[in-house]
């Protein structure tokens, strides 16, 4: 019974957000003239096809990890919106390296390039955490400085002066050998369907899936994710009971950057195999919507994450045929958000007025034990 309500709580702000954003959606598309049945139908039948449930699930990757990073230190209250900067330079200095070292055995390779990214997302995330404990800066300040910072600071100076000469008019670094390739699960998944033709299931999906259960078992299953639910849920009375805010602050800022360092990865190696000017952006911020609309649980991410992906894989059809502009699927995912939001924060409100009323109960009861207890 305490699973099915812990399931509901999490999948059902979720769902109801979806249908409300599709209602939304339809009477939108009523209003300016087009017929929303058609236009979803188009969207469902393009959408269920193979290649683009693969294109989904390639999208989905990298939103899942910047919805985990951010979820990491949202359940310590921290609101950490710097994961757009931190995987975007952890993704430049990381193909930098990865290049420069030249052809290694491959899972070295592979290795040495996802630490490096790793270890400068922590590094930058850290900073933050650092200027937290230190000097008081709020976190939304810092990241968005950093941020900044980094995408048009130190990026932005370095690619012009480590960039190579190309055909394309696009400003890059050098190629990743090929030993520095993550392979796709193309031949695992061509055993049990047809061929895929013009894409590959890019095989980082694994190592996010790898970083939601090791998400999980962190925050339920280890003293560390404790003091940062503790923390998170009321910071005084973690510190009375012994957790250090400051050292838990830094830690969950460490982690959560380390986490945000693998956004870039799946495009970094399992496409592109360079950085450059058309480096995909944008996903710290979609990670964002990933970690509310999944309530900040490693399920409920994974969800909203393939949902995002797929909606904006499966949503290019409504311009190729007419029935609608692309915009409405970012008015669908603006309503998600929104709704999701609402949901999220009356849960919240839900959970204090009954957490509330059970302290109140005790209360009136400890009296009433006290005195059969004088009785007997």
């Amino acid at each position: 019974m305490n699973r099915l309500r812990a399931a509901r709580r999490v999948l059902g702000p979720p769902v109801g957000a979806v249908l409300l954003a599709v209602v939304v959606a339809s009477v939108i598309l009523a209003v300016s003239g087009a017929n929303p049945f058609v236009a979803f139908g188009n969207v469902l039948e393009y959408g269920t096809r193979l290649e683009t449930l693969v294109e989904a699930f390639n999208r989905a990757t990298p939103l899942y990890l910047s919805g985990i990073a951010f979820a990491i230190a949202m359940r310590m209250n921290l609101f950490q919106i710097g994961v757009e900067g931190q995987y975007i330079l952890a993704a430049f200095v990381a193909a930098y390296v990865g290049a420069g070292v030249g052809s290694l055995f491959p899972p070295l390779h592979v290795l040495i390039i996802i630490l490096v990214a790793m270890l400068v997302g922590a590094a930058w995330s850290g900073l933050a955490g650092w200027m937290k404990v230190t000097r008081n800066v709020h976190e939304v300040i810092s990241t968005i400085m950093l941020n900044a910072i980094a995408v048009g600071g130190v990026v932005s100076f370095l690619l012009g002066r480590w960039s190579i000469e190309s055909e394309s008019l696009d400003t890059r670094l050098g190629d990743i050998a090929t030993t520095g390739w993550f392979p796709s699960l193309n031949p695992i998944l061509e055993l049990v369907t047809r061929e895929i033709k013009r894409v590959e299931l890019t095989g980082f999906i694994l190592v996010a899936a790898a970083v939601g259960v090791g998400y999980h078992l962190l925050l339920n299953r280890t003293r560390l994710g404790f003091d940062l639910r503790a923390t998170g849920t009321n910071p005084w009375a973690a510190e009375a009971s012994g957790v250090p805010p400051k050292r838990t602050i830094v830690l969950a800022m460490l982690i959560s950057g380390a986490v945000a360092g693998l956004v870039g990865m799946a495009d970094l190696l399992g496409d592109q195999h360079f950085y450059s000017l058309r480096f995909p952006q944008g996903l710290g911020f979609a990670g964002i919507a990933v970690a509310l609309l999944g309530r900040n649980h490693a399920v409920g991410a994974a969800i909203a994450a393939v949902a995002f992906g797929w909606l904006e894989r499966a949503s290019g059809v409504l311009e190729v045929r007419g029935d609608a502009p692309r915009e409405i699927v970012t008015i669908m995912v603006g309503v998600i958000i929104l709704f999701a939001v609402i949901a999220y924060a009356l849960a919240q409100r839900r959970r204090r007025i009954e957490a509330a009323a059970a302290a109140a109960a005790q209360v009136v009861e400890a009296p009433e034990v006290d005195a059969k207890e004088a009785d007997t």
